[in-house]
């Protein structure tokens, strides 16, 4: 008796992966009342997205008008001349200024998504002409991940060194009001309402329901998705492009986990974003600054598969006008009690904070710490092609209690683990720190020094830390200085970095409407690319916080109202 093993779907819109471009593609779609199947690798959605800082970097949304922050669209393209150079496209830059305040309104309005502007959250570049110190950049409001309901468990959760108790979600104010419990009855309060929130809520989920970041995003979009009646599949891989007689593309071939084969048809168009290809087996060749130490945070299936399909099938564009390939960020790991690797980002709560510093394995500092961690590792990066090796973060007892360093939370956070593991290396002095890590005793010695006598004075005449609005920003604004103490509070500590990656930024090309190009520049009719399977929309430039979900989200909403478009009557 035979078994049949495959089976046919019909569909307007099939959408492979589930990260934040994918779901606003999903959620314009469907709200033109177009049928959506959305296809996902994994058991769990949100991809990269979910455990993503949720922020965009959008210039002139409403949110930005009505707070009266000064700004226009010509400022914003300045800024973004500067910084991309030769990778600017006009064609993609004047979509993104023109259709993402229209994008983010609109999904905002069908949704239960809410972004507020971050009153002081500098561009990445402060000294550039066109740059802004607010206005920009925006945060996601709260979720309640329990309106969820079963899909709750199926949202990717952020790692658990990520949250508090293991469970908790956290976010800038958050990790704000941490700081200072010790000093304010209201951080007392609100952390206290929080842990007592996450207690009732673990009686009947696996984690807190209060949902920020990037998993709020995520949710919200989710739950609008659900609701206007998205098709989720999970544990599917697309094995093929289907294609008419004029080499459009009108749907794919896809296998279930259980062996089920899917002919699946897409009247009108089949979006990518599927979350780049961070996790190809050939990665290094395309991040050849890099090396076998290198932590992406990428979700796992974010592997380049579908781009890699419509390059070899269709002949699809790959990359071009790129400064960079990925999107960086300096990480740290541990290998925990059952020998998993534990993974940090030294995003924000580290390194440009009073009393911290790095250093490289001859003892030397070798980059203002407070830039964006993007610019951070490019210095990285530069150091490993002259033969460095190593590298570290350090901090004396009064920073590390004050800010942790890692992994390692700051007080009234316990340290013991992280020192019997040997993720944080302490010692009393300096001399005896060197040991330990190997570095020239002589070298760091002079390091600190120099460093103590201009943090003392409240410069920087290395790197200049500390002069930019950005460097400031991410300091502490309670200290004497907002990123410069000396190190001469022992004992001393250390925590080991390597060069990471938040995503990649070289995907498949497209023009304006997110429509995927061939290597001839010809249009493939029918297919499009978002998020970072779309090529960086930046030029693999970073300009500012949020530009990866900010330019996701909006081309996520183009290539649907694109489809929308092209079938009205």
């Amino acid at each position: 008796m035979s078994t049949d093993r495959s089976a046919t779907l019909d569909s307007d819109v099939v959408i492979l992966g589930s990260g934040g471009a994918a779901l606003a593609a999903a959620v314009t779609a469907a709200q033109a009342r177009l049928k959506v199947i959305v296809l996902e690798r994994a058991t769990v959605l949100g991809g990269t997205s979910a455990i993503s800082g949720g922020a965009l970097w959008i210039p002139g949304t409403r949110q930005a008008v009505a707070g009266g922050f000064k700004d226009s669209s010509e400022q914003a393209r300045t800024y973004l001349r500067q910084v991309l150079g030769e990778s600017y496209r006009d064609d993609i830059i004047e979509a993104f200024l023109r259709r993402g305040p229209e994008a983010l309104a609109f999904l905002e309005d069908h949704t239960e998504l809410k972004y507020s502007v971050r009153n002081l959250s500098p561009d990445y570049h402060p000294e550039l002409p066109g740059a802004t110190d607010c206005g920009r950049a925006l945060e996601v409001g709260e979720f309640d991940g329990a309106k969820l309901g079963a899909y709750f468990e199926r949202l990717r959760p952020p790692p658990r060194c990520m949250m508090g108790f293991g469970g908790m979600m956290v976010n800038r104010l958050d990790i704000y009001h941490f700081l200072n419990m010790r000093r304010s009855l209201k951080s007392f309060i609100h952390l206290a309402r929080l842990t007592a929130r996450f207690a009732i809520d673990r009686l009947k989920y696996s984690r807190g329901t209060r949902l920020v970041i990037g998993n709020a995003m995520i949710a919200a979009l989710l739950k609008a998705a659900i609701d206007k009646g998205v098709d989720f599949r999970f544990g599917v891989e697309t094995t093929s492009f289907l294609t008419d007689p004029a080499g459009s593309v009108v749907g794919v071939m896809a296998r279930e986990a259980n062996g089920l084969i899917l002919h699946i048809q897409a009247h009108s168009g089949v979006v990518l974003g599927t979350g780049g290809l961070s996790r190809h087996a050939d990665v290094l060749k395309e991040r050849p600054g890099t090396r076998s130490d290198h932590i992406s945070m990428a979700a796992p299936h974010a592997d380049g598969a579908m781009i890699s399909l419509a390059n070899r099938q269709l002949n699809a564009q790959v990359g071009g006008h790129l400064q960079e390939n990925f999107y960086w960020a300096p990480m740290s790991e541990m290998k925990d009690a059952h020998g998993a690797k534990v993974v940090f980002p030294h995003i924000v709560t580290d390194r440009a904070k009073p009393g911290i510093i790095a250093v490289t394995e001859g003892g030397e500092r070798f980059v203002n710490e407070a830039n964006s961690y993007h610019r951070f590792v490019q210095a990285m990066m530069a150091e490993q092609r002259r033969g460095v090796a190593r590298f570290y973060l350090i901090a004396d007892r009064r920073a590390l209690n004050a800010y942790g360093l890692g992994l390692v939370r700051a007080r009234p956070g316990l340290h013991r683990h992280f020192l019997e593991t040997g993720y944080l290396i302490e010692s009393g002095s300096i001399p005896a720190l060197a040991t330990r890590l190997n570095i020239d005793s002589s070298a760091l010695q002079r390091t600190i020094q120099e460093f103590n006598e201009d943090a003392t004075a409240g410069i920087d005449r290395r790197f200049h830390r500390g002069i930019s609005s950005y460097n400031r920003a991410m300091g502490d604004a309670n200290a004497k200085h907002s990123t410069l103490a000396p190190l001469d509070n022992p004992p001393f500590y250390a925590v080991r970095i390597v060069t990471g990656d938040l995503g990649s930024a070289k995907g498949l090309m497209t023009d304006a409407e997110a429509r995927v190009l061939r290597t001839d520049g010809s249009i493939i009719r029918g297919l499009y690319a978002v998020g970072t399977d779309m090529n960086s929309v930046m030029g693999g430039t970073y300009p500012g916080p949020g530009i990866v979900l900010g330019t996701g989200l909006t081309f996520g909403y183009v290539a649907a109202r694109s489809i929308i478009e092209r079938i009205a009557p």
